[in-house]
């Protein structure tokens, strides 16, 4: 009997070993779950800021995406952000199309223990708690960087016939209510502020579409035609856009109207190229390396940095030729 008892007894033990075994083998291959809601489409830059973030999730094989297009609605990430509540992700991540509105949502995911990262944009909310580390570009200072490259060079590329005493600049917006938007404006007339003779004289939202830039960019030149002397785009494809309508309004951009943006697209330096547009500003979309590495991090128990800012330059039309090749987007 003690003999049947005591064989049980390892037999048991055995079992137990075994159960926790797998237990720690599946704890130990299961996958950190990150959803992520993307703005949408709406530009070469967004393009590319996805396929860095899906081409890198692929390479982690302990990491599982979700992935959401907005479609650059507001109320579609806020459902898609409860739905990944809902499904019990581990870490919740997007880009915002607008900087407020986010506040209930974000404590939802706090309340279910979920930490939030804000990729590329911004969020203003009372409670900074509520997410756990921003990363992307320094919106102002990219607008900060397309002034100082206008003021240093708008003389020498001017038209001659045209008088320094006033440079009418026409701005093109980003989405209205997006921290780029708001931020690039901000750091603009930071900096042109302290030259007088510099005035904008038209400002509009283009939605960081092309086609919404040259719609807009049409009826500044019908608004105020060869009075313009600048273009601030938000964002390349916006002043690509822009570009078609100042050549059939009869003007040559580039020349006539120069025109600073922001992004540093490829077809911000295919403009460059053909003399069209003469400065962009970098707003690096490759952004999902960062990502991933910091939501390994996360997992792993590290402290995020509250703010990781990318690293990016400006490239105005001299080096476009030599640059162009290695632009990976």
């Amino acid at each position: 009997m003690k003999a049947i008892f005591k064989t049980m007894s390892v037999i048991v033990a055995v079992l137990v070993v075994c159960s926790l075994a797998v237990v720690t083998a599946n704890a130990a291959g299961k996958k950190i779950v990150v959803g992520f809601s993307q703005i949408g489409a709406e530009s070469a830059w967004r393009v590319a800021n996805t396929e860095s973030i899906i081409s890198e999730a692929k390479k982690y094989p302990n990491i599982e995406l979700k992935f959401s297009d907005a479609q650059q609605k507001q109320e579609n990430q806020i459902k898609a952000i409860r739905s990944f509540i809902a499904q019990g992700v581990d870490v919740i991540a997007f880009s915002p199309v607008v900087e407020t509105g986010w506040t209930p949502v974000l404590k939802e995911a706090k309340r279910a223990g979920i930490p939030v990262i804000l990729s590329d944009r911004a969020v203003d909310t009372d409670d900074d708690s509520l997410w756990v580390s921003f990363m992307g570009s320094d919106f102002v200072e990219e607008g900060r960087r397309a002034a100082q490259w206008l003021v240093d060079n708008y003389e020498r590329l001017k038209n001659p016939a045209k008088s320094m005493q006033v440079v009418n600049i026409v701005e093109l917006q980003g989405t209205v209510g997006s921290a780029p938007a708001i931020d690039r404006k901000v750091g603009f007339e930071e900096v042109i502020v302290k030259y007088p003779n510099f005035k904008i004289i038209k400002s509009q939202s283009g939605d960081f579409t092309r086609s919404k830039g040259k719609e807009v960019m049409e009826a500044f030149m019908k608004a105020e035609g060869k009075k313009i002397d600048v273009l601030f785009g938000h964002n390349d494809d916006m002043a690509i856009g822009a570009i078609q309508a100042i050549e059939e309004f009869g003007l040559k951009p580039g020349k006539d109207i120069i025109i600073v943006s922001i992004d540093a697209v490829r077809g911000a330096f295919e403009a460059m190229l053909d003399g069209k547009l003469n400065c962009t500003v970098e707003c690096s979309p490759l952004l999902g390396p960062q990502l991933f590495q910091a939501v390994n991090d996360l997992m792993a128990g590290k402290t995020l940095p509250r703010r990781i800012v990318t690293e990016e330059g400006v490239f105005p039309q001299e080096v476009a030729a030599e640059t162009l090749p290695t632009r990976k987007y």
